[in-house]
């Protein structure tokens, strides 16, 4: 009598096994590669604006952000810089962990020193990222392509 009566929630577990196996066969690699694709298009659009009206970009940097240390002109350029180089270099996956990280200092800076109340929207690039950083672009990238040649051409030879 108790497995009649069990036997009707069974069939939802069944159902929520079998979705959680299916996600968790989705390769890693396709998940980075979307985390790769986020990273780029939120500091591509980002770097792009700045290029729009640099001049507008500059007073920004002046009158508003006020980043210690760095002339508003340097800290321009090297913002713009970083949006547009290492979210392209993440995208492509080539010196991808040293881009992120890069970005991920960038907005350390921008989040200590500029926009210290933007806490949600950093924490929600961190989040996408951390996985680069802490696990590398996956097999869809210039970074393991490149590790396939080195391994090819660095194999001792063999001899028979």
């Amino acid at each position: 009598m108790i497995a009649a009566a069990t036997r009707p929630a069974a069939a939802p577990l069944r159902l929520i096994e079998r979705a959680v196996g299916a996600l968790n066969r989705i390769p890693f690699s396709a998940i980075v590669l979307v985390a790769r694709v986020a990273t780029f298009s939120v500091f591509l659009r980002s770097g792009l604006v700045k290029l729009d009206d640099w001049n507008a970009t500059l007073m920004l940097f002046r009158d508003e952000y006020k980043v210690p240390i760095l002339p508003p002109d340097v800290a321009a350029t090297m913002a713009a810089s970083m949006e547009l180089g290492a979210s392209s270099l993440v995208l492509i996956g080539l010196f991808t962990r040293p881009a992120a990280l890069g970005l991920l200092g960038m907005v350390s800076v921008i989040q200590i020193f500029v926009y210290p109340q933007a806490w949600p929207d950093h924490i929600q690039w961190l989040g996408f990222m951390i996985f680069i950083v802490c696990r590398g672009p996956g097999v869809v990238s210039v970074d393991a392509l490149i590790k396939r040649v080195l391994k090819v051409r660095l194999a001792p030879p063999n001899d028979l």
